[in-house]
């Protein structure tokens, strides 16, 4: 095949899987901040029912590390292609099934276990995919590229955010408040079915990486990854795991967190805090791109760096800035934090990659990649919604100020670990 053609295959796939899967991931964090609280949890206060719908949220990252092990574990033994098209097909079905869920008034204990349920199989589903959807950008990529083509499925993200919200917001402005909660909510969870469908249309349709067939040629995998991974590159699984940890807090709290603080707290209208939102992704999109660019030309790791040092600048100003009750201030608030995750965010498919040898790479890269993201994605926003309830809000930049510094800790100790660069 011509390599144009085919490096355009392989970033189309790596972008259109990895949006699918945000999309599914994103929509569960909006019904999250704007529905299940009071569908779910309506015996408790308004209070706990944000608590516990955040819980159920974070639910989703506990299992993605164990998704990240039973994926890895195919991914370095089958391969790259099959593995993602069995990530896709568990996460678009978890997120089809959760718009069929009662509520607690119908089912009564049982409506929130089978939204425990299928929230964790949305992270398992999500365990295996993003990092395979980067190695398949990465060992594609031609010498010199390889952060570039690393960031297409960092693009997933803000693309998936854009359908999720933009859906959200179409539904909020169509739909009365009482239509919207009874059923409109659901509609985002159905829309998920077309787009897997354009997801796996996509993947099934790709050839396996060269890396991983000089690999195979080279010598058999491993026979257990993940063992063979903990016993020779555990400091690189450390040091990846902090890496990671800015870029979920940064979005989680931009996001998910920022829209239930806005609408329950601060008193903004659903639909006109979306649309600040929707409005400061695109500088997400922005930041990642400038820093796949600028990553081939310095490197990922001072890029990486450079952007985790400026999560503790943002977490300095944002606790202030998402309760100024202004909307430019606000949007500045958003749009700053959401641009420099594309910073800590849009290097991390080079970089992790660049940390673990090709035979254990989909284990180690996956595995890193969800278990930082316990921190960031379900710890950070949790903690985040207590400190509100607790009239602390203000200093809820606190936490980003961690994550930073979390983060420059993991990428200045991945230089000292026993990292295997790129040879199979």
């Amino acid at each position: 095949m011509n390599p144009i053609r085919q490096n355009a295959r392989v970033l189309t796939a790596s972008l259109t899987g990895t949006a699918v899967e945000f999309y599914d991931f994103y929509v569960f964090a909006t019904a999250t901040a704007l529905v299940f609280g009071g569908l779910f949890f309506p015996q408790s206060s308004p209070e706990a029912q944000g608590v516990q719908a955040f819980m159920v949220f974070g639910l989703a990252f506990i299992a993605r590390p164990i998704g990240a092990v039973a994926f890895g574990h195919f991914g370095d033994r089958v391969g790259r292609k099959a593995t993602l098209v069995a990530s896709l097909l568990l996460m678009g079905a978890s997120t089809l099934l959760v718009a069929f869920l009662p509520g607690y008034a119908s089912a009564g204990f049982a409506a929130p276990l089978m939204l425990c349920l299928l929230r964790f199989g949305q992270g398992f589903g999500l365990g295996g995919e993003w990092g395979g959807a980067a190695l398949l950008a990465v060992e594609n990529a031609p010498k010199g590229w390889e952060a570039r083509f690393g960031a297409a499925p960092q693009l997933g993200a803000p693309v998936g955010f854009l359908a999720a919200n933009g859906l959200f917001l179409a539904l909020g402005m169509g739909l009365s408040d009482a239509d919207f909660l009874a059923w409109g909510w659901r509609v985002p969870f159905l829309a998920s079915a077309l787009l897997v469908g354009i997801g796996l249309w996509v993947r099934l349709n790709l050839t396996e990486t060269p890396a991983f067939r000089a690999a195979l040629n080279h010598a058999p995998p491993p026979a257990v990854p993940l063992g063979t991974l903990l016993r020779h590159h555990w400091g690189a699984v450390l040091a990846g795991s902090a890496g990671v940890v800015a870029c979920f807090a940064l979005f989680y709290l931009s996001t998910a967190f920022a829209l239930d603080l806005a609408t329950k707290k601060l008193g903004w209208p659903r639909e006109q805090f979306l649309m600040l939102q929707l409005g400061a992704n695109l500088f997400l999109a922005l930041g990642i791109v400038l820093a796949a660019w600028w990553a081939d030309r310095i490197g990922a790791r001072r890029v990486l760096l450079l952007g985790a040092l400026g999560t503790v600048v943002i977490g300095l100003l944002f606790g202030t800035g998402l309760q100024s009750g202004s909307g430019l201030t606000v949007f500045a608030t958003l749009a700053a934090a959401l641009f420099t995750m594309g910073f800590v965010y849009g290097p991390l498919g080079g970089w992790l990659s660049s940390l673990y040898p090709v035979g254990v790479r989909y284990t180690g890269v996956s595995v890193a990649f969800n278990v930082g993201g316990i921190l960031g994605g379900a710890v950070t926003p949790l903690l985040a919604k207590q400190m509100s309830n607790a009239g602390h809000g203000g200093s809820i930049g606190l936490l980003l100020v961690a994550a930073g510094a979390l983060t420059a800790l993991g990428v200045y100790l991945a230089q000292s670990a026993q990292v295997v660069r790129t040879s199979p």
